[in-house]
């Protein structure tokens, strides 16, 4: 039975699909969000309100009473109820957005000193986004909806946020730039592994929609934590950075209404940041992306690298190897071709991933595990590695599913159990095994998924060799029938 939140969405996918100004999944989603945003906004600044009486301070709005949800949005009368002849429809409703709400929430991000406040992340929001709603009477239905939603208790973040990630896998298909949305129980098995600890800071320098950053906080989050490992979590652990404005909206979006109040989110190509200015304090803890695989980027950026290519995957992976700090831990999805591609740039990077960071696992993944996502079937593995010190041996997982992987029937976590719990103790199994890097070829660094205990099937014979075995059969058969006469 769909909840009444589940409900309120079908209504608004209902109210926007037939707006003209929302004609891809793209604007769509943005559309959602930032009304939905909004009215986030007003039950954060309700709730610090009753903080702060509770605690007998005083509180200071973020955004001015005009420019409250309850102000224009949906007035209210003094009984609570809502005030049907003051709330704008309409001509006049799309006339305030465009000329007064949206102005004016643009303009924090000039008049905000400090950045690492929930106010400046507003303006950065609205500065890079607009009101593509083209009937006033589709965001009046819209907003009269997103009013019913409460955002007071944490299980009704929760429930909006995973409600609000469902539809940002409309963005989730492939695009040119090789990019796919992530299913959450491979991040959430990633994370399990790698077993994130409190006080330490995770990076994601292909955030998307920032599904890492905000599964890495739910993981955190529940730990048994002090105020000031909280305050940590919520202010200084993670940062992300986006190249594409969309996926960097929303992903803000996304770790706000998870409760990071205010993100390091940072709207910039990643790639274009050269690798040998990168300095300790530069580094993290932590680094779990699915980067994008299949891109080009141009020579100027690949000058930025020690290994030049203009394959986005390999530029990536060198890029989160410098970021990382000695002793700290990374999980990278990356197409399972790089494992056994004989160009030089993927053997020199194979060559520096083992040389100085510990390879300490490697999960392949079925064929289907991004189909149920995007049209896909594309191969790819995780590679587990902690930079400081070089391979010795890397452990091998085969994730089977056992089954054929798409839409209806996609990746769950029950289909991860066995390999967390091998995981832990890197122990062989059927589907997993060791391999020494003293076998690993020193000149190709071939790290192709192999199981030894299966074994391989004899190659097909061709006509010829069928023809001439069954003329062997039949002489072997006729000096048998004379020996028998």
């Amino acid at each position: 039975m769909a909840s009444n939140l589940e409900n309120s969405f079908k209504r608004i996918d209902n109210e926007l699909w037939t707006d003209g100004g929302a004609n891809n999944p793209g604007d769509y989603i943005t559309q959602i969000s930032w009304v939905l945003f909004l009215k986030y906004l007003e039950d954060l600044e309700n709730r610090r309100k009753t903080d702060a009486e509770l605690n007998n301070t005083k509180y200071t709005p973020i955004i001015k009473d005009e420019f409250r949800w309850h102000s224009w949005a949906v007035p209210k009368t003094k009984d609570g109820k809502k005030d049907v002849t003051s709330a704008l429809t309409g001509k006049d409703l799309l006339e305030f957005v465009h000329k007064e709400l949206f102005p004016y929430l643009k303009a924090f991000k000039s008049t905000t000193e400090n950045t690492k406040t929930i106010a400046y992340k507003i303006g950065e929001i609205f500065s890079e986004i607009d009101c593509k709603i083209q009937n006033g009477n589709t965001l009046r239905s819209m907003i009269d909806t997103i009013d019913e939603l409460e955002f007071k208790s944490q299980d009704q973040l929760d429930d909006l946020s995973h409600l609000f990630e469902d539809r940002l896998k409309l963005l989730g298909g492939a695009g040119r730039s090789g990019e796919y949305y992530t299913p959450r129980p491979l991040i959430k098995t990633m994370i399990k592994a790698l077993d994130l600890m409190p006080g330490k800071t995770v990076y994601d320098g292909a955030a998307g929609t920032a599904g890492f950053l905000t599964e890495s906080f739910d993981f955190l989050k529940a730990k048994d934590l002090s105020g000031k490992e909280l305050k940590f979590l919520k202010e200084e652990t993670f940062t992300a950075k986006n190249k594409m404005a969309q996926p960097y909206l929303l992903g803000m979006m996304n770790m706000i209404l998870h409760g990071i109040e205010a993100p390091n989110m940072i709207h910039v190509n990643t790639l274009t940041e050269d690798t040998a200015d990168i300095q300790e304090k530069d580094r993290f803890d932590y680094i779990l992306a699915n980067p994008p695989f299949g891109g080009k980027e141009k020579s100027e950026v690949q000058v930025n690298f020690p290994v030049k290519t203009g394959a986005t995957e390999l530029l990536f992976l060198q890029h989160f190897m410098k970021r990382l700090r000695a002793g700290g831990k990374a999980a990278i999805v990356i197409k399972n071709t790089f494992l056994s591609n004989t160009d030089n740039a993927t053997v020199s990077v194979r060559k520096e991933l083992l040389k100085t960071c510990d390879l300490q696992a490697l999960l392949d993944l079925p064929g289907g595990a991004f189909s149920a996502n995007a049209s896909t079937g594309v191969k790819t593995v995780v590679l587990f590695f902690e930079k400081g010190k070089p391979t010795k041996k890397t452990w091998f997982y085969q994730l089977d599913a056992g089954r054929n992987l798409g839409k209806t029937d996609p990746l769950n976590e029950k289909d991860f159990a066995e390999f967390l719990k091998l995981f832990k103790m890197k122990e062989d199994s059927l589907v997993s095994w060791t391999v020494s890097v003293t076998d690993i070829d020193p000149k190709s660094f071939d790290l192709s998924v192999k199981n030894p205990n299966i074994l391989e099937e004899a190659p097909l014979r061709t006509p010829k060799e069928i023809i001439k075995a069954l003329e062997k059969l039949d002489k072997e058969a006729s000096v048998i029938l004379s020996k028998l006469k």
